[in-house]
């Protein structure tokens, strides 16, 4: 045990308890979820929205292929904000869990069920040596058997249940329109424009379309859609 003694042994590769009980891998992992794209996801009595800054690193970049936003089934879908190529595991497993679930039971499994599997995926990355915590987190949105749902998953493996939610850089700005503007029983447009008013406040320069991804799974369908350009540009301009 001696080379735990200083107090900078915690802060090395192994995530172990510090002496007041902190694990600072994990606080490393969220420091970096905290400097990623903003996504939030927001539920209403008709529907769930989730969105997602994309911004393009590089002007030769393809645009197409710079995801925030994935489909897990057809019920849901997640936001993700961090690593994206430890986004892309995480999402590869959410797909696993919801197609076994079909195959086994022979319905759509629960949001609150997946997002669960997920952060267990998650916390078993937190607690063994040679390894260290997904450097992402997720905001999972679906409609299932008991309604519109969003959760929020972190690198600790913790799930929380949200009506509305945002991760990453603009988070702290989204929140607090969130707190003040959010209403349940707002429709799936009103809501979709809620949406495109916390990112008009967090972006820096021009909001455009191309910049910004919005899904969509509506109760009345229970299916993932996402958005095109053309119907964000919309939404755009009414907040201008």
């Amino acid at each position: 045990m001696a080379m735990f003694t200083s107090p900078s042994a915690y802060d090395r590769a192994i995530t172990i308890f510090s002496p007041d009980g902190r694990l600072f891998q994990v606080e490393y992992a969220l420091e970096t979820v905290k400097r990623g794209s903003t996504v939030l996801g927001i539920s209403c009595n008709e529907g769930v929205v989730l969105g997602a800054e994309e911004r393009p690193t590089s002007r030769l970049q393809d645009p197409n292929f710079g995801w925030k936003i994935f489909e897990i089934d057809e019920h849901v879908g997640v936001a993700v904000s961090g690593l994206s190529s430890d986004a892309r595991i995480l999402v590869d497993q959410a797909r696993i869990h919801a197609q076994s679930n079909r195959l086994m039971y022979d319905e759509p499994i629960d949001v609150a069920i997946l997002s669960k599997k997920i952060g267990d995926v998650e916390q078993v990355y937190t607690q063994h040596a040679g390894v260290r915590p997904f450097g992402v987190s997720l905001i999972f949105g679906g409609v299932d058997k008991v309604g519109s749902k969003v959760f929020q998953t972190d690198p600790s493996g913790a799930c929380w249940s949200y009506k509305a939610v945002s991760i990453g850089a603009g988070s702290d700005t989204v929140r607090d329109i969130l707190e003040v503007d959010y209403k349940e029983d707002s429709s799936l447009e009103e809501t979709i424009q809620l949406a495109m008013q916390c990112f008009s406040k967090v972006i820096e320069g021009r909001l455009e379309a191309k910049n910004i991804k919005i899904a969509i799974i509506p109760v009345t369908t229970k299916k993932f859609t996402v958005l095109t350009h053309e119907e964000v540009a919309k939404y755009i301009k009414k907040i201008k």
